[in-house]
Parts: C-alpha cells; sequence; structure tokens
C-alpha cells in the first residue's frame, strides 16, 4: 500500500510540475478583460440567421470570405486554397488557386482580386485566375505572417491586416490554431500594413492591436475601420493619418471580418462567443500559461453561435442576426449582394449562407 501511494504521489507531483514548468509558446500579458453583458440590450438574442438558404461549396471548406466580382458573380475564398465562383444556376467553379490559405478578398475597380492569404502574403489574381505575390514583407523588415483581410481605397491603395506578428498561421498549424496561440498571449502584436501598387511599397498603417482582423475601408475613403478581435472592439483609424479611436467595444463575441454594406453601414460577424474562463483569467499570465500546457480537448475553443451585425459609422449597432443552435456557426461576417440578398460566411462550414430578403 505504502508502494502504490509512493507512486500516486510522484504521479502527482509530476503532473503538477508539468503544469507549472513546462515551456510553452506564448508569453502571456495581463490585461483587464471588459465585463461581458452577454446578449442582452444591442445583442439580445433573436433567431433572424436561422432562416439561411445553403450553397454547397463541392467539397471545399470554410468559405472566409465573399465579394461580388465584375461580372456580378459571388467569389468565395475557402480552406482548400481556392477561389471559387458561384454561377447564377448555383453552379460552383474553381476561378483561381494559390496555394496557400486565402482569407479576406476584394476587387478592384479594374477586376483585380486582391486576396490576404494567411500563408503567403498579400496576393493579386487577374481576370484568368493568374495569382501573383505583390508583397510578403513590410519595409520595417518584419515579415507578414498572417495576412488575414484587405480593403482597397479610392486611390488604390490596399490596407491589410497581419493578424499576428508573433504567431504565423502556416508555422503555427493553420489559422484557428495559430489565432488561439495570439489570443491567449494577448501581446498586442497584429498591425495594418498599407501596400501601394503604384510604388510597391507596403508600409505600417496602423500597429499595436490584439489579433488584427477585419478591414473596411468607409465609402468616403477618409477611414479604415479595423477589427480587434482579441480586445472585442472595432476601431476607425484616419487614412490621413492621426490617432485611432474605438467606436464599438465590449462585444459579446470574438469580431471577425466587417465589410461594406450599400448605405454606408457596415456588416461584422462575430465568430464565437467570448470564453468566461480566459476573460477571467486575462490578468493572470501563468494560469493562460498553465492553459496551454493542457490536452487540445481541454483548450479553449471556438463555440458554435451564428452572428453578425450591421453597424454604422460612429459604432452604432442597427441589428443583430443570430442563430444560437450554432445551425450555421462561426460566422465570419456579411457581404450584400447585387440582389440585395446576404452572403453569410463562416470559419469552418461546407456551405455558402444566404438569407433573402
Amino acid at each position: 500500500m505504502r508502494n502504490i501511494l509512493w507512486f500516486f504521489g510522484l504521479v502527482i507531483v509530476g503532473l503538477l510540475a508539468y503544469l507549472a514548468l513546462w515551456p510553452v509558446a506564448v508569453r502571456p500579458a495581463a490585461w483587464e478583460a471588459p465585463e461581458n453583458a452577454g446578449y442582452t440590450g444591442d445583442f439580445a438574442a433573436n433567431d433572424r440567421l436561422t432562416a439561411l438558404d445553403l450553397i454547397g461549396l463541392d467539397g471545399r471548406t470554410g468559405p472566409e470570405d465573399a465579394d461580388i466580382g465584375p461580372d456580378g458573380l459571388i467569389y468565395v475564398a475557402t480552406h482548400d486554397g481556392e477561389i471559387l465562383r458561384i454561377e447564377n444556376d448555383g453552379a460552383v467553379t474553381s476561378f483561381a488557386q494559390t496555394n496557400g490559405r486565402p482569407l479576406g478578398i476584394e476587387f478592384a475597380a479594374d477586376g483585380t482580386l486582391y486576396v490576404a492569404d494567411a500563408y503567403r502574403g498579400l496576393l493579386a489574381v487577374d481576370r484568368a485566375g493568374q495569382v501573383s505575390l505583390l508583397t510578403n514583407q513590410a519595409e520595417d523588415g518584419r515579415p507578414v505572417l498572417y495576412a488575414d483581410d484587405l480593403d482597397i481605397a479610392a486611390d488604390g491603395a490596399v490596407y491589410f491586416s497581419d493578424a499576428s506578428t508573433r504567431f504565423g498561421a502556416e508555422a503555427n498549424g493553420g489559422t484557428l490554431a495559430a489565432s488561439v496561440l495570439d489570443l491567449v498571449e494577448h501581446s498586442a502584436n497584429g498591425r495594418i500594413l498599407k501596400f501601394d501598387p503604384a510604388t510597391g511599397k507596403t508600409t505600417v498603417f496602423a500597429d499595436g492591436l490584439n489579433f488584427a482582423n477585419g478591414v473596411a475601408v468607409d465609402e468616403a475613403s477618409k477611414a479604415v475601420f479595423v477589427v480587434e478581435t482579441g480586445a472585442y472592439r472595432v476601431w476607425r483609424f484616419p487614412i490621413n493619418g492621426g490617432p485611432g479611436q474605438v467606436v464599438l467595444d465590449n462585444l459579446p463575441g470574438f469580431p471577425d471580418n466587417i465589410n461594406n454594406a450599400p448605405d454606408g453601414t457596415f456588416w461584422v460577424g462575430l465568430v464565437s462567443p467570448r470564453n468566461a474562463i480566459m476573460d477571467k483569467l486575462s490578468g493572470n499570465p501563468p494560469l493562460r500559461r498553465v492553459i496551454m500546457r493542457l490536452p487540445d480537448a481541454m483548450k479553449p475553443a471556438p463555440t458554435r453561435y451564428g452572428f453578425i451585425l450591421r453597424m454604422d459609422a460612429e459604432g452604432r449597432v442597427i441589428e443583430t442576426l443570430q442563430d444560437p443552435a450554432g445551425n450555421y456557426a462561426l460566422t465570419t461576417g456579411a457581404v450584400t449582394l447585387p440582389d440585395g440578398r446576404i452572403a453569410v460566411t463562416s470559419l469552418t462550414e461546407p456551405r455558402l449562407g444566404v438569407l433573402g430578403n
């Protein structure tokens, strides 16, 4: 009996030593998560997102972002590296293959499709589907490790997010795994870059963000709206310089993409509700390191809950569309289609959601 007790005692000591001392990739920073009011007030739960029509992607998954091409058709980025085109009859064809992980996509006025590829950087796709690399490094010498989303200003400049300069998407097991590392660390290393097609230069437009994610340039090209996923908020940065301003704060979930709507408002997707445990541990870096030593099944993970919202340029929430049951979940954002319907995108779903008028 004494030997058995000794054995279990050693096992317990070993487990405690592992949880306390085993090296992990993250170096968590202390911060104070705002109190989460949950799905109340402007964010009160509803089921408006449960009426989606679903368009199959012919075996592909993860329609992270979508845009309308010069031909009026829907184009979608997928986990497989492909940019898909959805024909008027619902048929799906392959438009381009980036050989990476395309996330944000946006057509320019000349028909060029710009792509924020998490593995490769900022790409351009011509009308024939030929892919070229525009930039994978800023002028400060730091490589682009996690290109996430983008938008194009009236002068042709492309603003795009480098979500994490600490945890590259390709080097850390993919976009989701790398995002978890960055969100747990919370070291404000994300940034927004500006690519000038005329000069080929890539400069830092804004930095110090906790997982810089969605990017949208307003209709007048006077401001860049940026989603800061790790802090549950949306910023507005003047294009001509000056400090940024938080316009929407303390969201009940992790915001992802932001896209312009035709009336000057913006669609924002919440990919998952917030994690109560991680919020409570925001000021406790040692315990956040312990979390990262747990088995993968016990680590923070997204919760299935569909949620998109529409806000105005001042950050006022106009409406939310939700699916608490998570039938179509990990919602990254929305795009208004030419006929007024709404295309709803997702981090992981095998189909694209479309909400009718």
